[in-house]
């Protein structure tokens, strides 16, 4: 166990105080395009602050595992970078201190946040995804607040019934016009009202809408009401005070979490381990009761297949097996090769069918199973991406020797972007089938190790690697010796 001396302090220091601002910087940022992704979710709803305060707690753990290999990255960029950019970093190498001294007590924070990222992942997430998810689907389902429009219909009250409303004083609707069509177009339903008020029931449940001193108009066409020639084509109301009654469940009812209870999002470790092993079981035995099914029911050598060649032929079942195919088609008739064909092409139809009906059957166990792989290596991933970053930001900041909000910024961003599409790009292809679990897992893994273990070397042996002039010069060596073949050329004598 090694002691912590004042240089690791400094360092440490700096580093958690870069690496607390940028982590919820990042959180921040990633919970702004959460929001916009599900703002439809939320707006025109009526959701209460408790609600809402709800949503954004689980949202924002959701989006750790994005912010916090960023935020390693970042605040690793910036801390060397401010080191190589005030000198501090040159005045330590020079007193005989190595890079890797210098990070001594970063590596080991880093080290116990890759732990509690895993057990972050693997105890927190599941929980916060399912709680999370839940109150997407609940948001889903709830009705939209209600607020009639000025100047315009409305059928949010009802799909088959339109108001109109010209002006809104203090709550109370002027000028309406209600068209109702639930009866149908030839038994419409008009009602004109001075004004008139909108209020929930306390249960909220119904929609009680109050009309003052209207008239109604019932179209009676169609009812057919009796032969008498007193019938009128339509019914004439006037009232004072009427009430209607409609159905408008504004109340937040929230899904029960047990729906996601099996799917992988809600499982640690153990579970999803345990959720493979079980459906690789029902799968494989599904696959070889489908094999058994297919060979006996449309395989050439079952029985009753035997009995009928034997039958027609009239042979002997020790000779069955040097029978050849091509010899007793030909020995048929015209139109038993004709009836022969058509039958053959009718059971190989019917085996394509049931290919496919297996197919689809197998099809969604295998899904189960790669989802529930894709989850399983996820776990890891994080641990170890939080890991690359750092090797990644602290060799890259001791080289460019840039700190602050600028170059670091710019430079985390565009390595983090290139991750991003490197491990959505492997996510899908694993989604898909198309690699394995683990290639598409730890595909961004495999990319950024190299470009970690690169970095490191170049910073430990103190290469210039993005010094500018060592490329003008690399280019004036090129241009030079173009111009010296060009030169060359043009001097030759031919013969």
């Amino acid at each position: 166990m090694f002691r912590v001396k004042k240089i690791d302090s400094y360092i440490f220091k700096r580093f958690v105080t870069l690496f607390l601002m940028t982590f919820f910087i990042c959180i921040f940022i990633l919970l702004m395009q959460f929001l916009w992704k599900h703002v439809n979710e939320l707006i025109g709803k009526g959701i209460s602050w408790s609600v809402l305060g709800e949503f954004f707690f689980y949202a924002m753990l959701s989006l750790v595992p994005l912010a916090l290999p960023l935020a390693i990255l970042l605040a690793s960029l910036m801390t060397f970078g401010n080191l190589g950019e005030n000198f501090e970093l040159t005045a330590m190498k020079a007193a005989g201190i190595s890079l890797f001294r210098i990070m001594r007590l970063l590596i080991v924070f880093i080290s116990i946040v890759c732990i509690g990222a895993f057990y972050f992942s693997n105890y927190v997430m599941p929980i916060a995804q399912t709680k999370l998810w839940t109150l997407i689907f609940s948001l889903r389902s709830k009705s939209p607040e209600f607020d009639i429009p000025v100047g315009e219909f409305y059928s949010g009250m009802r799909s088959n019934v339109n108001i109109y409303v010209r002006e809104k004083q203090h709550g109370l609707l002027k000028d309406l016009m209600i068209y109702d069509y639930s009866a149908g177009f030839d038994n419409a339903q008009v009602m004109v009202s001075d004004s008139g008020r909108i209020q929930f029931t306390a249960d909220n449940k119904y929609l009680v809408l109050t009309l003052y001193d209207g008239e109604s108009f019932e179209n009676l066409q169609k009812q057919h009401l009796s032969n008498s020639d007193n019938n009128i084509p339509y019914r004439r109301e006037t009232f004072k005070t009427k009430e209607i009654l409609f159905d408008f469940d504004n109340t937040f009812n929230r899904m029960d979490e047990s729906v996601l209870k099996d799917q992988h999002v809600s499982k640690n470790v153990v579970q999803l381990t345990q959720s493979i092993d079980s459906m690789s079981k029902i799968s494989a035995a599904r696959g070889v009761e489908q094999g058994k099914e297919m060979v006996n029911q449309h395989f050439l050598g079952r029985e009753e297949t035997h009995g009928m060649i034997l039958n027609r032929f009239k042979i002997k079942k020790k000779e069955f097996a040097k029978l050849n195919a091509d010899t007793l088609f030909q020995s048929l008739s015209q139109d038993e090769m004709i009836r022969a064909n058509n039958t053959a092409i009718e059971r190989a139809k019917s085996v394509k069918d049931q290919i496919q009906f297996n197919g689809m059957m197998l099809d969604e166990p295998v899904k189960y199973i790669r989802r529930h792989q894709i989850e399983w290596h996820r776990k890891f991933t994080l641990s170890f991406a939080c890991l690359i970053f750092f090797f990644i930001g602290a060799p890259l900041g001791a080289i460019i020797r840039k700190g602050g909000l600028g170059a670091p910024v710019v430079i985390s961003v565009i390595m983090f972007i290139f991750y991003y599409i490197i491990d959505n790009t492997g996510y899908k292809m694993a989604r898909e089938g198309i690699w394995s679990s683990v290639e598409g897992m730890w595909l961004s893994s495999a990319v950024l190790l190299p470009i970690g273990i690169f970095l490191t070397y170049k910073a430990v042996v103190d290469a210039t690697l993005f010094n500018q002039e060592q490329y003008y010069k690399i280019l004036r060596l090129i241009k030079q010796k173009i111009n010296w073949v060009i030169n060359r050329e043009s001097i030759e004598i031919p013969e």
